[in-house]
């Protein structure tokens, strides 16, 4: 199984988010990850969802961007994190409030805080506890909210220090296509190119 090169501080001025970046593509390039390329489509759970987008990450000076591939439900997630050929980068997974981030060189990382375990596998922090209501327009139930509307749509919600505006509505649904959500320099613009409902 092919490694990241060690880095030399005086050789390499790569910022923390494009190094790790760099490293976790090298390695998916490889297909070292062959086990996590595609996400299962079974039937979506009654209280979840499925969705696939792109993700844009800019922190600062460093930038990255991925396919995303998350399937939902209230007791378990799974989310893939994924090169455009659709080579896997990461996979993130949520059993009751236990998250596992297991990354293309095979590296796995478990915690109850799912944007300390992102921050410290990916170099970015991914507010997982609240995307679930935040990628279906509304802030998440019994946490403290402020909220901003365009008619009877979210246009920003301020909720757990992220700010997450909402610049595009999928017509003939009314869900949420294309969101913003920033938290200081960190700034993650998230595009939903396609949804999987539980069936009626």
């Amino acid at each position: 199984m092919p490694s990241c090169p060690s880095v030399d501080p005086g050789a390499d001025t790569a910022t923390p988010l494009a190094q790790v970046t760099r490293c976790l593509l090298l390695a998916a390039a490889t297909c070292i990850a062959a086990a996590c390329t595609t996400l299962p489509r079974t039937t979506v759970a009654p209280d979840g969802f499925a969705l696939a987008g792109r993700v844009a990450v800019r922190n600062g000076d460093e930038a990255a961007s991925a396919r995303v591939d998350w399937r939902h439900a209230a007791a378990a997630d799974e989310l893939l994190v994924s090169t455009s050929l659709g080579a896997g980068i990461a996979e993130i997974t949520r059993r009751e409030n236990v998250y596992t981030l297991v990354t293309a060189q095979g590296e796995r990382f478990s915690a109850n805080d799912p944007e300390r375990l992102t921050e410290q596998a990916l170099g970015w922090a991914l507010p997982l506890a609240g995307l679930p209501d935040w990628v279906q327009g509304r802030p998440q139930p019994g946490v403290p909210a402020e909220t901003r509307y365009d008619g009877d749509r979210l246009a920003e919600l301020r909720q757990l220090g992220w700010t997450i505006e909402y610049t595009g509505y999928d017509e003939a649904s009314g869900r949420p296509k294309r969101m913003r959500i920033t938290r200081g320099s960190l700034d993650i613009r998230l595009a939903i190119d396609e949804w999987q409902l539980p069936p009626p």
